[in-house]
């Protein structure tokens, strides 16, 4: 039962992938069809008995994964330990969490229904977060994605930028549709749009909205104050999951405005069904350069003189 399912569910899901026939009968599993597809359904059952024999369980995804793999026919080389943490198939290749704190990242949003992502960039914190929420898509546990991002000016005003509003917010928006077109092609993430199976919009946009049976990400949080980050959080629904994900060292607001991300630590930290997950500089995955650029400003803010410095600055652009 663990291997093919309840009431065979997970048999089913293999069969409507081939044209062979498939018979469970006690112990053995009888497969008649053409040579090539035999030998992928051995595969299938293979890779699913490995995943079984190490987690002790299969779920749906965990399916889904693997005929995804069989299907696309990802490069050679993905060794069987590394299955476990493979999130999604897309073009040709396996998405799928590297660093230990990557795959805490993917074991927490499996587990629980909110998961704040904290750390510096080039960690995959967003870039995981839309994967898993491909992932979900794909195996129909949501109905849509939902991409939301505070369109906060980064010392250049949105009012000075050429284009209506759609365009002036497109650039905010942009890292998010290009993480998307990374996994999917770029027909289908418009035809997703098109439909609004995939909204990718600025965080001012969800005001009002209850969100069912969705995958909900907001990217760069710490540029959200705290009643937008309150505002975000309240428009889950029933069957929803949701990701936040932030770099408190990246704050764009105000001096004077607190960051959301901040704040809702303090606030959150022992809510069941909450997790926060808190990535660091080892956990780069960019150029092997933005490991270092991280650690020469983490040195340079923690100089002597430092501070008056700024100091200095802030006063002469008040002046």
């Amino acid at each position: 039962m663990a291997l093919l399912g309840p009431q065979d569910q997970y048999l089913q899901l293999i069969e409507q992938k081939f044209d062979a026939s498939i018979v469970a009968r006690g112990d053995t599993v009888i497969v008649h069809g053409a040579p090539d597809e035999v030998t992928q359904i051995e595969r299938v059952f293979k890779e699913l008995n490995f995943i079984l024999s190490k987690s002790g369980n299969l779920s749906i995804r965990d399916v889904s994964a693997v005929l995804d793999l069989i299907e696309t026919g990802p490069p050679e080389g993905i060794p069987n330990e590394d299955l476990e943490s493979v999130i999604v198939f897309a073009h040709h290749d396996a998405i799928r969490a590297k660093t230990p704190t990557q795959k805490e990242y993917y074991q927490a949003v499996k587990r629980n229904d909110i998961v704040f992502a904290i750390g510096p960039a080039g960690t995959g914190k967003t870039y995981l977060a839309v994967a898993m929420a491909v992932s979900a898509l794909k195996n129909r546990e949501v109905n849509r994605i939902v991409l939301a991002r505070p369109a906060v000016e980064a010392g250049e005003s949105l009012g000075f930028l050429p284009g209506d509003l759609a365009q002036k917010v497109d650039p905010y928006l942009r890292p998010l549709y290009d993480a998307l077109q990374e996994m999917l092609t770029g027909e289908k993430v418009r035809g997703f749009v098109e439909r609004g199976t995939i909204e990718v919009v600025p965080l001012a946009y969800m005001r009002g909205r209850t969100l069912n049976s969705a995958f909900v990400i907001l990217d760069e949080a710490q540029n959200a104050t705290p009643m937008q980050m309150k505002m975000f959080l309240t428009r889950l629904g029933t069957g929803s999951k949701a990701i936040i994900t932030g770099d408190q060292t990246q704050i764009d607001l105000p001096s004077r405005q607190q960051s959301g991300i901040i704040q809702i630590q303090q606030v959150l930290h022992d809510v069941p069904g909450i997790r926060f997950v808190y990535f660091n500089k080892t956990d780069v995955v960019r150029h092997k350069l933005v490991k270092d650029i991280i650690n020469a400003y983490e040195k340079f803010h923690e100089s002597p003189g430092h501070r008056g410095e700024e100091e200095k600055a802030t006063e002469r652009q008040s002046e």
